[in-house]
């Protein structure tokens, strides 16, 4: 996308701060992750790296690039109409695992400890034992 496409394609965001529309579609889309993921933490594996990238991706330092990646695979997560439907017993979540796997890893060093420290948190998981 050209520079002049990616100012036209912008709008003020809440921070006052200009975004690209596609982030403030995908964190309208986000907002009703936290109320699923809590629905189905427990059948799901991968919760805790769900809400961490989630975590990341409201995260005002996190770059834009990683938000937009980050909230994509939020907004799968949530939205109804996916390749395989989550209703299916033991495959339902695979595609979105899929696609949270390949999220985190092209922008995984931008979730930090904190934004899984707060996964854990709202997810009510126990801390992690340190090993000395």
């Amino acid at each position: 996308m050209s520079d002049a496409a990616e100012v036209i394609n912008t709008v003020l965001g809440e921070d006052g701060r200009y975004v690209p529309k596609s982030i403030q579609r995908d964190e309208r889309t986000a907002q009703g992750l936290v109320p699923k993921l809590l629905r189905v933490a427990g059948r799901i594996p991968f919760a805790d790296d769900l809400a961490a990238a989630y975590f990341a991706a409201i995260d005002p330092k996190t770059p834009l690039k990683a938000k937009a990646i980050l909230f994509g695979a939020a907004a799968y997560f949530v939205t109804p109409i996916d390749m395989l439907p989550d209703f299916i017993a033991g495959f339902g979540f695979t595609d979105d695992a899929t696609v949270l796997a390949t999220a985190i890893g092209v922008v995984g060093m931008h979730i930090h400890e904190r934004h899984r420290a707060a996964a854990r948190h709202l997810l009510r998981l126990p801390e992690p034992v340190k090993q000395d």
